[in-house]
């Protein structure tokens, strides 16, 4: 079972690559979002993976924390003024 959790943790880190060339090529603020929220997920997919492999309980709460850190960069970005409505600000 070792074996195939580490399997899977491979194929998550992966993806986990994937997701930083997108945030170093992204079109878009959106697109880079998008991938680093990817990143979050499979960093708390991994430490999820890794604490049943090696019977490491406190990796559990490394991922909680990592999700909870995840969450709160959603609500950053959502929450911070784009150009365009700073521009909007500025005009009588």
């Amino acid at each position: 079972m070792t074996t195939f959790f580490a399997a899977i943790a491979l194929f998550l880190l992966v993806t986990t690559v994937a997701g930083l060339i997108r945030i170093s090529f992204g079109p878009t603020a959106a697109d880079r979002m998008l991938a680093a929220q990817l990143l979050g997920t499979s960093g708390v997919a991994i430490l999820l993976l890794l604490s049943e492999a090696m019977s490491e309980p406190a990796l559990r709460n490394v991922a909680l924390v990592f999700g909870l850190l995840a969450v709160l960069t959603v609500v950053a970005f959502v929450e911070r003024p784009s150009a365009k409505q700073e521009d909007d600000q500025l005009e009588p």
